[in-house]
């Protein structure tokens, strides 16, 4: 077939890669299928499949779109956004994206560069669970950290950090007066009511006394979400929600929080946080730990006062809030 795919778009096929890309503005069929070398038929299988992976494919009268606001580069170029991107259709895990562009020996990743897709195979939480939003109506993405930001020291502050970039750019894009989402310690963004509305996974990989490379992954729930879940859309119904925008805002927050000193970043989580002065349960490393959580570390560890009135300083771990939110 002529011509070659736009590297901003390497998803499973390079057909569907190019499909994409043409979907930029509104294109009737007769425009996208001759250079595509395709008839009308396979150009509406090239669609579906296309839907199938979850890429948000609309078909009209005037021929085939994207859903406005969908994720692509140019989409968050218009928003202002100039950084390196990558709009996938499915991958495995977005995380494991980001590493293999930084890996290519030709055209590696710069730092802060950044792979979205639509349907992750493998995407994963923390403690390897599977997180898996609803395609084409969610961000799911995740970012090469810049080394400079990167030191064994910060990275128990840089969840938090991101924490406190989402839900700022979250906030930045609801109407105003609409009730905020709160910050459960380490990495899940709560709506009021206390269903899970975005989760942060942060992968570093150590070298000696160095990290050699972190990738920061979020998963947001934006128009729709699994059972038992929230989404953006929950929290402000009816309001206009464009991914597009939203994600543009998102980059560059997290690009500014993960550079904010760390005294700043506690501060700030602090004071959007639904953790500290909860009672808790957290099963950490040493087995499940039961009190109250009263504050955090200079490092971003969290400190739970148990019955006994023993403080117990916890790194890593799932938390569990007891009783409901109010």
């Amino acid at each position: 077939m002529p011509g070659s795919p736009n590297p901003d778009f390497p998803t499973t096929g390079p057909l569907i890669a190019r499909f994409i890309e043409a979907l930029d503005s509104a294109q009737p069929e007769a425009a996208l299928a001759q250079p595509l070398s395709l008839s009308p038929g396979e150009l509406q299988t090239l669609a579906l499949e296309a839907r199938q992976l979850g890429v948000p494919v609309e078909s009209s009268g005037a021929g085939y779109a994207l859903a406005a606001g969908t994720p692509t580069p140019a989409a968050l170029r218009a928003e202002g956004f100039t950084g390196a991107y990558r709009y996938l259709a499915q991958v495995g895990s977005t995380q494991d994206e980001v590493r293999r562009w930084a890996d290519d020996p030709h055209d590696p990743a710069p730092p802060g560069a950044a792979v979205l897709a639509e349907t992750q195979l493998a995407g994963r939480g923390r403690r390897g669970r599977v997180w898996q939003p609803t395609p084409g109506q969610a961000l799911t993405f995740s970012v090469l950290l810049p080394a400079e930001v990167l030191s064994p020291d910060s990275l128990p502050l840089l969840p938090l950090a991101a924490g406190v970039a989402l839900r700022e750019a979250c906030l930045g894009r609801l109407p105003p007066g609409t009730a905020a989402p709160g910050l459960k310690w380490p990495n899940d963004l709560l709506a009021p009511d206390g269903r899970k509305l975005a989760g942060i996974l942060l992968e570093a990989e150590l070298r000696g006394g160095s990290v050699r490379r972190a990738v920061l992954g979020i998963g947001l729930n934006v128009t729709s979400a699994p059972p038992g879940a929230a989404c953006l859309a929950d929290l402000a119904p009816g309001y206009p929600l464009n991914r597009a925008a939203l994600l543009a805002s998102l980059l560059r927050s997290l690009d500014l929080w993960c550079r904010v000193p760390g005294s700043e970043v506690r501060q700030a989580w602090q004071a959007a946080n639904v953790t500290l002065g909860r009672d808790v349960q957290v099963q950490a490393a040493g087995g499940l730990v039961q009190g109250r959580a009263c504050a955090l570390t200079e490092w971003g560890e969290l400190q739970v006062l148990t019955p006994q009135g023993q403080t117990l300083t916890i790194g890593a771990g799932d938390v569990e809030l007891v009783g409901a939110l109010r």
